[in-house]
């Protein structure tokens, strides 16, 4: 499937997916969630975040590894591209990817929303990123859809 790139809120527009709602993000294989975009998965979904440092911790995350945690109709894919200060690279982020999408059709997941990959503390460049997103979503059942610019929802009056 294609991947598509939009702007907006990667949670909050994402309400009325069908289930299961699937989730994505880069993650330090060191458990780390203190930076970026993890922050936001630790807040949303502590439980994970703890699941998570506890496998990475027991040394079973590695570079190109994928965690998945589901809660219900929520189901979460930590892609392991970077551990520690380690700058990320694209051909782990590929492996990583192909990793989930395979993972996601064999959990039922038909889409997978992403944020932007690698734009923080990994460092890999923007248009090998997306390259990389494209070349997975043209061979993947799974339908990728990337939030490549937050865009804050206006509350409700």
């Amino acid at each position: 499937m294609p991947t598509t790139f939009v702007k907006g809120d990667l949670f909050e527009d994402t309400k009325d997916v069908p289930s299961p709602r699937a989730f994505a993000f880069a993650a330090d294989c060191s458990g780390a969630m203190d930076k970026g975009i993890a922050v936001a998965f630790k807040k949303r979904w502590p439980a994970f975040a703890e699941a998570y440092r506890a496998r990475a911790e027991a040394g079973k995350m590695q570079l190109g590894d994928v965690f998945m945690w589901r809660d219900g109709d929520v189901v979460v894919y930590a892609l392991g591209i970077q551990h520690g200060e380690k700058k990320a690279k694209v051909s782990t982020l590929a492996r990583a990817l192909e990793t989930m999408a395979t993972r996601a059709e064999g959990d039922g997941v038909t889409r997978i929303t992403l944020p932007r990959i690698g734009a923080g503390k990994g460092g890999i460049d923007p248009a090998r990123v997306k390259r990389v997103l494209v070349e997975t979503g043209v061979v993947s059942p799974v339908a990728l859809v990337v939030f490549e610019q937050f865009v804050r929802r206006a509350p409700a009056p």
